[in-house]
């Protein structure tokens, strides 16, 4: 029942929040909701066991029939995921307090639509209720960045909601397809569609279906257009919740869905797309660095994480996926954290351009600071978050194929490059501008980033904590493949 509540409240919060009249009103009612949803994520940790293969699970008819029903429950690897949700949605509230938005009432009510579809994602045990929550979580997501976005925001989301939606319905085919092959009754739980009875050939298509809107959706190299400009022309709040959660829907999905449900497949096409997603890594990092524009460089700096963790994800081995969950987890909290300090940038100078900035660690040095941090967490400097993740999934590839685990590790040596480049050019060196007016980090300003350095650290210091979360779901997820 408790997973049922994770789900709710924010449906509920994003009733609430019509209620308020003024946006001060809003806007403490949206962060104190928020934190009511952690504090229930926060209970469900508590009652979760390790032992059991799902826990807190929710079972109800839909309809009267047994085919179409509820099911809902959490392993290891769907409650870090949603822990990370719960935690990040009150950090970016937060960091919206210094922003005005016209109509608050609905641009936090999305929010929590989104969460509430993020947390559906993740906690889906039925193939058309996880096909539900994907679909539900787009279209806050298109409204955010449509109503609040850049200049160039109707066109780059009409493109943005071509290319996931266009995805989704392929994935759908897949479970129609899926759902006629299970045994009688049929059904579209996850159990059965595991025992759906299908030829290698059916494995293949099936797999390029899901591969294709989990792709889109990560994004991986080719299909990965769409990001750079979304994330560029979206608010401030919607680059966090696409950059930071979003784009774990389709990592989540790999795992979760395509690797239990095409095992002969994915083993065939494995080695496609590790080319794909380390061609990614290196293209990315290469963009990157010849980016002017804070948020595109770290749009693209996010494809070649991402790319990273794809790969660990086709390597099939137990360091690589554990360093997949982790490096889910901890590439959401850096990128958010990124995203805040650069929109904090912004609004002090009133531009993005790289070339613009300069010397701001002499007028801030507290947000110099944070920005530091936070960027050595991305760059896997060790003893942070970052590291964790990368050293696991390179040790995780490397035993599969050296070759492509080389090539991988660029992401590390490019990261640092274009990631130093950039703090270089903004924090540091001859002022451009007068910037005599400009004041540090606001207390507002500070909540937000302040738990985002913590877990950094902690993370990277005492990372067992979620790699034994997510342990015996992963070893049950690689027994499909023997």
């Amino acid at each position: 029942m408790l997973t049922l509540v994770i789900i709710l409240v924010p449906l509920v919060l994003s009733l609430a929040v019509f209620g308020a009249r003024t946006e001060k009103n809003v806007r403490m009612l949206a962060l104190a909701g928020s934190l009511v949803e952690f504090g229930v994520v926060v209970a469900a940790f508590i009652q979760f066991k390790t032992s059991c293969h799902c826990n807190l699970l929710f079972n109800a008819e839909w309809f009267s029939m047994t085919m179409f029903s509820l099911r809902l429950g959490l392993d290891g690897i769907s409650l870090l995921l949603v822990a990370m949700t719960a935690f990040l949605v009150p950090l970016i509230i937060l960091s919206t307090f210094s922003h005005h938005y016209e109509n608050p009432q609905a641009f936090y009510s999305l929010i929590f639509l989104m969460e509430m579809a993020l947390t559906g994602v993740f906690s889906a045990y039925d193939g058309l209720i996880f096909y539900i929550f994907w679909e539900l979580a787009l279209i806050p997501a298109w409204f955010i960045c449509a109503l609040w976005g850049g200049t160039d925001r109707i066109r780059i989301t009409f493109k943005f909601f071509v290319y996931t939606f266009t995805g989704s319905l392929f994935m759908l085919l897949a479970l129609i397809w899926l759902f006629l092959k299970t045994p009688e009754p049929h059904s579209f739980s996850f159990g059965a569609l595991t025992r759906a009875m299908l030829s290698s050939t059916e494995q293949s298509w099936i797999f390029a279906a899901f591969f294709l809107a989990f792709a889109i959706k990560i994004p991986v190299f080719p299909f990965h257009t769409w990001q750079p400009d979304t994330y560029t022309e979206s608010p401030p709040a919607g680059s966090m919740l696409l950059a930071g959660i979003m784009l774990k829907m389709g990592i989540f999905g790999m795992i979760r869905w395509m690797l239990p449900l095409t095992p002969l497949a994915i083993q065939q096409w494995a080695p496609v797309v590790l080319i794909l997603a380390v061609t990614g890594i290196v293209y990315a990092s290469v963009i990157a660095i010849r980016q002017s524009d804070l948020k595109r460089l770290v749009a693209y700096s996010s494809i070649a994480h991402v790319g990273l963790i794809a790969a660990g994800v086709f390597a099939f081995s137990l360091q690589a996926m554990q360093g997949a969950i982790i490096q889910m987890v901890s590439h959401g909290i850096n990128v958010v954290g990124l995203f805040i300090i650069l929109d904090i940038i912004e609004r002090r100078t009133g531009t993005r351009v790289i070339g613009e900035l300069g010397g701001l660690a002499n007028r801030v040095p507290l947000l110099a600071a944070f920005f530091m941090i936070i960027l050595l967490g991305s760059i896997a400097l060790p003893l942070t978050n970052g590291f964790v993740g990368e050293f696991l999934l390179l040790i995780g590839i490397f035993g599969t194929n050296p070759v492509m685990a080389a090539i991988a590790g660029l992401t590390i040596i490019f990261g640092a490059v274009y990631m130093l480049w950039m703090y270089q050019r903004t924090m540091l060196g001859p002022e451009q501008v007068s910037y005599s007016e400009i004041r540090d980090l606001t207390p507002a300003e500070l909540a937000a980033l302040i738990p985002i350095v913590v877990l950094i650290f902690w993370i990277g210091v005492f990372p067992s904590f979620l790699l034994d979360t997510a342990l015996p779901d992963v070893i049950r997820l690689l027994q499909y493949l023997r």
